[in-house]
């Protein structure tokens, strides 16, 4: 087995993966928003979620891994086939979508940007700690 076909079999193995976190996730996610889950993160004077904001919240979580499983397998098969431009630019495309999609899922499950600090700010970690 040569190593470009190792390669192209680890980046399928990683699009498999990324797909099983997904559907897996959306599976679990079901009787952990029924039993009342709870981020451990919610600001103090937040209302406690409902079970469909929570199913929410843990179904993007895992959009969120497997989407970030998919893009490393994209990088990875890019690496197995010798890289040309429209090679190169149609990665970079499905790269800045894929992100695009994270930053997005993001903001809704947290409710910040990912370089945003969190709402509480460094006063409400400090007084707690």
């Amino acid at each position: 087995m040569d190593l470009q076909h190792t390669i192209e079999t680890v980046g399928s193995f990683m699009d498999f993966a990324g797909v099983a976190v997904m559907v897996i996730g959306a599976v679990i996610s079901i009787p952990l928003a029924l039993r009342g889950y709870q981020p451990e993160r919610l600001p103090a004077d937040s209302a406690p979620l409902t079970v469909y904001r929570s199913y929410r919240q843990l179904l993007g979580r895992s959009i969120l891994l497997g989407l970030e499983l998919l893009v490393a397998a994209d990088i990875i098969r890019s690496v197995a086939v010798t890289p040309t431009f429209e090679g190169v630019g149609v990665l970079g495309i499905i790269v800045l979508i894929r992100t695009f999609l994270s930053f997005s899922l993001e903001l809704e499950i947290t409710g910040r940007w990912p370089w945003q600090s969190q709402r509480g700010g460094p006063s409400a970690s400090s007084a707690t700690g």
